[in-house]
C-alpha cells in the first residue's frame, strides 16, 4: 500500500486547502472557547482534608466515592441549571468524566482522572486565553490524507499510558489499529474510541516531536471506517492537547507502539507561546 494522493490536479488541492482551513477555523473556535481549556486557571488535587482555592468557591474534599463542596454564605453554583447553596454532594463521577458547575463568571469543571478527584476552575478572563493567538500548522497536503485499514480486536484491550502529569496513568480500550503506508513504508497504529459513534481516536508521536510539533503528543480524529475497514488517515488534520497550552491538563501519552519514527510534516506545530 502506498500514500494515497487524494486531490490530483490543481482544482481538488485547492478544494481540499479550503476544506481544511474551514476545519482549523472551527477547531480554533472551538479551543478558544471562554470556559474552554485555555481559560483553566489551576488544577487543584483533591483528597480527604479540606482545602479552599483562590479561583473557586467554598471548601472541597473528596473520598473515594464522592466529592463535596461546602460553599460560603452569598456563594452558588448552578449544575444544570439548578442553583446549589451550602455544602452540595457532586456523588461518584466516573473516570475521565466532568461536571461543569457555573460560578459567577466562571465554570468550575469537577472531574476524576487516573483515578483522582480534581477541580479545574475555568474563567474567561484567565491572561492565557486573552494572549492566545491561534496555532501554527503545516501547509495542508494531500501526501498526508492516507487510505488505512482499520483491525478490529477481537475484544476491546484495556491499555494502560502515562500521563503528563508524573505518576498519573490512564486505562484505555484500545478498539484495533490501523494499517497504512507512508511512502511506501508500512505503518500501524493503535486506535481507541473516537468521541462521535463509530469514530475512533489515535495518539501519537513522530519525528517532528519536540522539534516543529508539540513533543508529548498529537491526536488524530478518524472518521467510521467502511464495512470492509478502509478509513481515510489525514494526519493534516493531526491536533494538539490541552498540555500543548497548560500546565493544568493531564493528557495522556501514547502507547509505545504509536511512536512513528516517520516525520509526520503534517497538522497543528508547536503553539506560538510553547515553541522551541
Amino acid at each position: 500500500m502506498t500514500t494515497e494522493v487524494l486531490a490530483k490536479s490543481p482544482v481538488a488541492a485547492d478544494e481540499f486547502a479550503e476544506q481544511w482551513q474551514a476545519w482549523h477555523r472551527s477547531h480554533e473556535t472551538r479551543r478558544a472557547d471562554p470556559h474552554g481549556f485555555l481559560a483553566i486557571t489551576g488544577i487543584h488535587w483533591l483528597g480527604p482534608e479540606p482545602q479552599r482555592f483562590t479561583d473557586a468557591p467554598g471548601t472541597w474534599t473528596a473520598t473515594d466515592d464522592d466529592i463535596t463542596v461546602v460553599l460560603d454564605d452569598g456563594d452558588e453554583l448552578v449544575i444544570d441549571g439548578v442553583t446549589v447553596r451550602g455544602e452540595h454532594s457532586f456523588g461518584a463521577i466516573a473516570e475521565r468524566a466532568s461536571v461543569h458547575a457555573r460560578w459567577q463568571a466562571a465554570v468550575i469543571e469537577v472531574a476524576r482522572r487516573g483515578g483522582y478527584a480534581i477541580v479545574r476552575p475555568r474563567h474567561p478572563d484567565n491572561p492565557v486565553l486573552a494572549a492566545y493567538r491561534g496555532t501554527p500548522a503545516y501547509e495542508p497536503d494531500p501526501r498526508w490524507a492516507v487510505t488505512g485499514r482499520y483491525v478490529p480486536f477481537a475484544e476491546p484491550r484495556p491499555t494502560t499510558v502515562g500521563s503528563v502529569v508524573d505518576e498519573l496513568h490512564h486505562v484505555y480500550p484500545a478498539l484495533g489499529r490501523v494499517d497504512f503506508a507512508v511512502d511506501g513504508q508500512p505503518l500501524s497504529l493503535t486506535v481507541f474510541e473516537g468521541y462521535t459513534p463509530g469514530s475512533l481516536t489515535i495518539l501519537f508521536t513522530d519525528a517532528t516531536s519536540g522539534v516543529t510539533t508539540y513533543a508529548a503528543n498529537r491526536s488524530l480524529q478518524l472518521g467510521p471506517p467502511d464495512e470492509d475497514g478502509t478509513v481515510t488517515v489525514d494526519f493534516n488534520r493531526a491536533t494538539n492537547l490541552p498540555c500543548a497550552y497548560t500546565d493544568h491538563a493531564t493528557c495522556p501519552l501514547p502507547p509505545a507502539e504509536n511512536r512513528l519514527a516517520v516525520a509526520v510534516e503534517a497538522g497543528e506545530r508547536y503553539p506560538y507561546e510553547t515553541a522551541v
